[in-house]
């Protein structure tokens, strides 16, 4: 009889094991659609200038994932590595910097930022909590939302209301090389078809003016044998396009490389050509995935 519960006690174990591996919370994929190993992607991205991290807003994976790379990256790198983040605007790095000093508490650092991310806590608070007590510098890198609406609104010629100190906020190579044909902004105006609005070039230049800023801050920052890791929606960097293509075309000559996070249903659909193209390395999740809260 003991035998015999312990026998089924070791098929029920073994049963369960399979099941969990049938529903993993992610995999990781080189760009050749292969499974990538953990170890061997942090030593190959570990050795370039620039690090870019697409992410799924509100997905945990992405999240957790960008601190667990944070940390590998930092017993590489130590304090040649630093980090960038779309989710914070530039007009606040006075403030990020000041409390990564330990001016003063997060209580009294969170009024003072404009326009904080709903998911702060849990997804970009550990990140710049990393930063802090490792003593790693913490870039705020993207537009303030205000000058991005008025681009929204007005297109270029907003440009020339701004003052001098508004316009240090913002990304200066954006009037000289916006090309509204180059890939990335181009299918934001194909995705909409049909429906295309009468203001699409503004809403164009508006994107681009967040990639223009990010590019020029993260260069701003960056200095030989650095490795900055950035933070950023995936539709910022996949492709080689959005920041990527503007730090390419600005200061050509840097080792970039990515990593991106797509859904299982959206990877099943995509063709090995658009494997290779996405992304150094590919996280693939659930597509019934847990959402953080925004």
């Amino acid at each position: 009889m003991n035998h015999l519960i312990r026998t089924t006690l070791l098929m029920l174990m073994l049963t369960t094991s399979v099941n969990a591996q049938n529903k993993p919370a992610y995999q990781l994929f080189t760009n050749q659609g292969e499974i990538a190993d953990y170890d061997q992607m942090i030593a190959d991205l570990a050795n370039s200038d620039m690090v870019f991290f697409g992410e799924q807003h509100h997905n945990p994976i992405s999240h957790w994932l960008q601190l667990e790379m944070t940390k590998s990256f930092f017993e590489i790198k130590g304090q040649e590595l630093y980090l960038g983040a779309e989710m914070f605007e530039n007009g606040n790095q006075l403030v990020i910097d000041e409390y990564l000093q330990g001016f003063y508490p997060e209580e009294k650092m969170i009024p003072e930022i404009t326009q904080l991310w709903g998911n702060y806590k849990t997804d970009y608070k550990p990140l710049l909590d990393f930063a802090k007590d490792n003593h790693l510098r913490f870039i705020a890198t993207n537009i303030p939302r205000r000058y991005a609406s008025m681009i929204n609104t007005d297109g270029m010629e907003a440009l020339q209301k701004l003052s001098p100190e508004a316009r240090a906020m913002i990304g200066p190579d954006l009037e000289n090389y916006f090309d509204p044909t180059v890939k990335a902004y181009a299918e934001m105006a194909e995705h909409m078809g049909a429906h295309v609005p009468e203001n699409m070039l503004n809403i164009q230049t508006a994107q681009a003016s967040k990639d223009a800023t990010m590019a020029y801050f993260s260069l701003k920052n960056f200095s030989p044998g650095n490795l900055l890791f950035h933070f950023d929606g995936s539709y910022h960097s996949n492709n080689d396009q959005g920041i990527i293509w503007w730090i390419n075309k600005t200061h050509p000559g840097l080792t970039i490389k990515s990593i991106t996070t797509v859904d299982q249903s959206e990877w099943d659909k995509m063709t090995p050509e658009e494997k290779t193209a996405i992304a150094n390395y590919i996280i693939v999740v659930p597509d019934n995935m847990t959402q953080t809260k925004g």
